[in-house]
């Protein structure tokens, strides 16, 4: 599990906005895109899950579960690139068959497959990012205001 600790901004019934100073683990954190820049500085904020109760002013510590981090990252990074070969390997068996051009028809195939993942990806995007597990958790509060 990785936690972070940050300054509540803002608050609504179920979440709250977390600003945070960006680390040098915000460069390989797979939840980077979650996160928002506030103007040119090392400052970000974040939408967490308010399971803590916490204020605005409140100094808090944000936990984001790295089970969910790694199906996010695998979805995201492994997936589209295993269809990319499977379709690959798939047209190249196909090409073979019926006597195509085993390269041009392996390439084809490759990237109708890796188009798929894409979408398959977006669908299921939207459906991870409406589950809790999928959000950082105020777990803590350091120093009320």
């Amino acid at each position: 599990m990785a936690t972070e600790q940050g300054i509540v901004i803002r608050t609504d019934s179920s979440a709250a906005w977390v600003k945070t100073i960006k680390t040098g683990d915000c460069a390989g954190c797979s939840a980077r895109g979650s996160c928002h820049s506030m103007g040119n500085t090392n400052e970000m904020e974040v939408k967490a899950i308010n399971e803590a109760g916490a204020k605005e002013g409140d100094r808090i510590v944000l936990l984001f579960e790295t089970s969910s981090l790694l199906k996010a990252t695998f979805l995201i990074y492994v997936f589209p690139i295993l269809l990319l070969m499977i379709g690959a390997a798939i047209g190249q068996e196909i090409a073979l068959s019926i006597n195509l051009d085993p390269s041009g028809f392996a390439a084809l195939m490759g990237f109708s497959f890796f188009f798929a993942a894409v979408l398959i990806i977006k669908i299921r995007a939207n459906k991870m990012a409406q589950k809790n597990e999928y959000h950082p958790k105020i777990v803590k509060i350091l120093t009320r205001s």
